[in-house]
This record gives structure tokens, sequence and C-alpha cells, in this order.
């Protein structure tokens, strides 16, 4: 049990901040103009030319061709006259600083911040999305400001953040962005981590990997039909870029939102760890986090608990060693045990670490190595 003042820290603090504008109090002084102003396209990586003043973007499995003048899918790439253009390089809508805990990565940093940022954007739509006003929006339709990469690592450094995180609506939107950002901060000592869809090509995901030190994936379901009636996206594009990730050996975990009647199936769930296990092994951690009614899914009910439970049992059944459960502060579910002799080795409330023994990356009590990036 804990305390309500505990509850109250743990699930409040940075992360109520998610989509108010920047923060005066973290950038007084920072020198930010708004983004309306002074914006200047950039030129987008990842298309090729096409006749007739066409592009086809290759950043993402949808491969939107596009006429001159028009924009893709996610509404921040712009073809003009036969060169297409990102629309938010450097111009982010929302910038905090959170807890490593509410991307959520557990296994990454446990107990240190994250300096957070998103622009306006994402290559999907999901219909229980908590942050569509940001990530259903187009450039012109947020407030927005001016913060070049080469500042960020700065700003995170000022606000005692050990790395950046691409975060809230969809980083693959702003690719370009998220390199340039992950390359400058690498040379100050700052790392950089991606919360994304997964929706992506092979080759941007793969030189995103080189500027990257950790990637959380939102596995939304594991059957086609979820993702085609509630994402309007696909699934093997997904599953291969967590392949992908784990060939390259990069530090993946992965959130599966369990909706009621939509992707709490028993059989599913079995199926799809039986795949983590086969494809990505039985160290990589997935968070099953309990939804909640919003934007265009409000008829269905929260995740109870009891369903969220039986998900890590199938879990841990199938060999997952690191299974959790997620938007239940409190719940032992949150916290991390040795797969080995099963000591208690973080217990968290929410975002907040109340209790670390790990000994570097070792059990403290078998010595049994967990798997991470660990301080």
């Amino acid at each position: 049990m804990f305390s309500r003042r505990e509850f109250i820290k743990s699930t409040c603090g940075a992360g109520c901040l998610l989509l108010s504008p920047v923060p005066s109090k973290i950038f007084q002084g920072a020198g930010l103009a708004q983004a309306a102003e002074i914006q200047r396209p950039v030129e987008a990586r990842y298309y090729e030319k096409q006749p007739n003043r066409k592009i086809k973007c290759v950043l993402c499995p949808r491969e939107c061709v596009i006429d001159d003048l028009e924009r893709g899918y996610c509404g921040v790439r712009e073809n003009r006259g036969g060169t297409y253009y990102t629309l938010v390089y450097g111009n982010p809508c929302a910038v905090h600083v959170d807890p490593i805990e509410k991307k959520p990565l557990f296994h990454f940093l446990p107990g240190t911040n994250a300096f957070s940022l998103a622009t306006a954007g994402c290559n999907v739509l999901c219909k229980f999305c908590q942050n569509w006003e940001i990530s259903q929006a187009r450039p012109e339709e947020v407030k927005a400001y001016q913060l070049p990469p080469r500042d960020i690592a700065d700003l995170a450094k000022q606000n005692g953040c050990v790395s950046i995180a691409y975060t809230y609506t969809e980083p693959v939107i702003f690719t370009e962005y998220v390199y340039d950002t992950s390359a400058a901060a690498g040379e100050k000592g700052i790392k950089s981590v991606m919360i994304s869809n997964g929706y992506i090509k092979a080759e941007p995901m793969r030189d995103l990997c080189q500027v990257l030190h950790a990637v959380k994936i939102d596995l939304k379901a594991y059957t086609e039909r979820f993702y085609r009636e509630l994402v309007n996206g696909e699934l093997k594009p997904v599953l291969e870029t967590l392949v992908l990730l784990k060939s390259l050996g990069m530090w993946t975990e992965i959130v599966y939102l369990v909706i009621p009647s939509q992707n709490d199936d028993k059989n599913e769930l079995q199926d799809l760890c039986k795949w983590i296990v086969a494809e990505l092994g039985p160290d990589t951690p997935i968070h099953f986090s309990r939804f909640h009614p919003q934007y265009r899914l409000k008829n269905l009910p929260p995740t109870p608990i009891s369903v969220l439970q039986t998900a890590k049992k199938i879990a841990l059944d199938a060999g997952i060693h690191f299974p959790y459960i997620g938007n239940v502060p409190g719940d032992p579910g949150e916290n991390t045990y040795c797969p080995s002799c099963g000591t208690l080795l973080i217990r968290r409330i929410g975002f907040t670490i109340v209790e670390n023994k790990l000994s570097k990356n070792l059990c403290s009590k078998c010595r049994t190595k967990i798997p991470g990036i660990w301080l």
C-alpha cells in the first residue's frame, strides 16, 4: 500500500504538463521565439522524385505519392515544386521534463529525467489517442516554438536531464529533427530515446539507430483487423521494425494498451507473447497498460485490472522475463523482479522509483545479470 501523498507525487509531478505550452520556468531566458514568425521549411529525407513534379515518400509504409503543393498523410511534409519539405523541423509544440518511467522505459536509466519534446503530426490515426490535440493537428494549427537541435542538449543539461525523449506524437514524422538532435546531443554526452508506433521503413530506422540509445514501441494489437479499424495502419511493418531493432542491438521495450473487447483476447495475447519470445527474446520488457476511454473510443469501459493481471501471467507463462502492468499506480506489476530468484529489485509507484536494489546491472541477491541500460 502507499499513502495519498505518494500517489499524488507518482501520478502528477512532471507528467501533468503534457499538453501545455512550453513551460516558462524551464525555458526562461532560453531565447525561444514562436515558430509561426520564423519557420523555414527544411528539405525532407527519404523521398523519391517522380514525373510531373510529384514525389514518393519512402519514410513510412504508406509510401504516399504526393502532387505539387500537396502534403503527405501525416500533414507535416509538403511537396513544393518537386522538392519535399518537412514543416516541423526545429519547431516543437510540446516540450517538458518527464521521468523516464513515464515513457515508459523501465530498464533505461531508472529514476532519471528525460527532456521530452514533440512536433505536430502523426502517420496513423488511433481512435484512442491520448494526445490527439497535437498528433492529429497540422503545424499551423498548434502553438510551436523555435528550438534547433544544437540548443536542446544545453537545455536538457540545464534541467538535470540525462536523456532526450522524442514522444507524445510520432517521432517518425519528424525524423530529420530526431536524427540531428540526437547526433548533437550525443556529442555532449546526452542520450536519446524514441517513443514510437514503429510504423517506419527499414532504412530510416537503421539511420536513427546510429544516434539513438533506446526505443519504446507501442504495439497496438496482434491482429491486422485492429490496425485496420482502430489505427488506420498495418501490423506487419511494426513487427518488422521490432525484429530490425533486435538485430541492431537496440534496447527496446514494448507497450501494449489493453482495450476491452478489442485486443484483450487470451489467445491473441498468447500468440503475441510467443512471438516476442521467439523473435525478440525473453528479456524484452512488455508493459500491459490500462485503457481509459478517450478521443473517438469513449464507448468502452476502462480495462479491468484483472485483465491486465491475466495478460501478465500469460506473458510469464510464455517465458517473458519482464512483463509489467501500466497505468495502475501502486500495483505490484509496476515492479522489476529478478527472473532467477524472484527478488524485488526496483519498486515503483507510478512514475516514481521508491526503491532500487540493483547492484549496477546485477541482482543484489543472486547476481543474475538484469538486461537494460543502467546508471
